[in-house]
């Protein structure tokens, strides 16, 4: 799929080192424009993430989505349906550029994910019927639905691979919880198993946010810093930066080894694909640290890493597509013993930034249909 002249583009490179990119931004524009079918033919995008804070930006901060607006409310929708018909029709376009690379692949890759409404983050039955809703209304297989990775919704997560919906579990922090989502893709595809249902047709990915969590434990080490000195003032200064990269690296070794296990091989035995792990919120937030260090840094097969735009360019021009994501284990070990010894819990950052980015993600939606209700009155 991947036209290219002259040295291979690093976004192309790290497909051969088994890494897929995906694009984390949707706007009709990309579509319209033809940039999407560019980033596909020529920077080896293979995927898009969206959620609801991008279609925020693409519909409340533009005006390429107006005049469907107007049409819409004139038809009598209202905002929530105004905003469904919007991201429907931009996800089921997107699904048909990435066809070609869904069959391609046959179905491993060329992935578009449209995620489930942040307000039934703890409700798994309305989780259930709305990615139901999604997944009939794109109608393609190379949709994934998304949908959080809490704990109240992990019950979704199976029901969903058990009915064959693909499913892509967003908002992960812990190695913890991780694991639990693991264990809830398997029930689902032990469900299907166990009715006689073919689960070769079925994929998943683990979406494991990764700058968030520097962002929190850098803030709690600048407070451990300002009141440090000497030795223990550089000693703390070291681990910034340190902790996304070493907690990622580290739940690679738990998806190695809970896709190695019995339990999964019996299911690859019936055509079961592995759920991949996904590097998302992958944007440099601290500008003393390198802009594309949450690719440059965890490269390694089996994986996907989502890319908001800037990041993909910053990584064409000066990214490194090498082999990283495995290359020092014992390092990320020590880099989060290290975190603990100074007094910062990692499970109290995941456990605070799960919370955290369930509201996020809420209050976007909140003032996304806020600002589709105002075009929409004014239409």
């Amino acid at each position: 799929m991947q036209r290219t002249s002259g040295p291979v583009r690093p976004a192309v490179a790290v497909g051969v080192l088994g890494q897929s990119l995906w694009l984390d931004y949707i706007h009709r524009e990309l579509l319209d424009s033809g940039e999407l079918r560019r980033l596909i033919e020529q920077d080896g995008i293979r995927g898009i993430t969206s959620n609801p804070s991008i279609f925020e930006q693409a519909i409340a901060k533009s005006a390429a989505y107006d005049p469907a607006i107007a049409d819409l409310a004139r038809a009598g929708r209202d905002a929530r349906a105004i905003y469904e018909a919007l991201a429907v029709e931009d996800v089921t376009r997107a699904c048909d550029a990435f066809r070609p690379i869904y069959e391609m692949t046959r179905g491993d890759d060329g992935f578009v994910s449209l995620e489930v409404s942040p307000e039934l983050a703890h409700d798994p039955e309305g989780t259930v019927a709305e990615a139901r809703r999604l997944w009939s209304a794109v109608n393609r297989p190379n949709l994934m639905v998304k949908v959080p990775g809490v704990p109240a919704c992990l019950p979704a997560v199976t029901r969903l691979i058990a009915e064959g919906v693909n499913v892509n579990v967003t908002l992960l922090f812990a190695v913890a919880v991780y694991e639990r989502v693991v264990d809830a893709y398997l029930a689902g595809l032990e469900e299907r198993v166990a009715a006689g249902k073919p689960v070769d047709g079925i994929r998943s990915v683990a979406s494991f946010f990764v700058s968030r969590v520097d962002t929190e434990v850098d803030k709690r080490l600048e407070t451990r810093i300002a009141a440090a000195s000497g030795e223990e003032r550089a000693r703390l200064e070291a681990l910034r930066g340190t902790a996304a990269v070493a907690n990622a690296v580290v739940a690679y070794q738990a998806y190695q080894e809970r896709f190695s296990a019995p339990r999964f091989r019996a299911l690859l035995g019936k055509g079961a694909a592995a759920q991949r792990p996904l590097w998302a919120s992958t944007s440099t937030k601290d500008p003393r640290l390198p802009d594309t260090i949450y690719v440059d840094r965890l490269i390694g097969p089996d994986t996907v890493n989502t890319v908001p735009p800037a990041t993909l360019r910053a990584f064409q021009d000066h990214g490194k597509p090498v082999r990283t994501i495995d290359a020092d284990v014992d390092g990320a070990r020590r880099a989060l013993a290290a975190l603990e010894a100074a007094g910062i819990s990692l499970a109290e950052v995941t456990d605070l930034l799960a919370a955290d980015g369930v509201r996020k993600f809420a209050d976007a939606f909140t003032s996304l249909l806020a600002a589709v209700e105002a075009k929409r009155a004014a239409a």
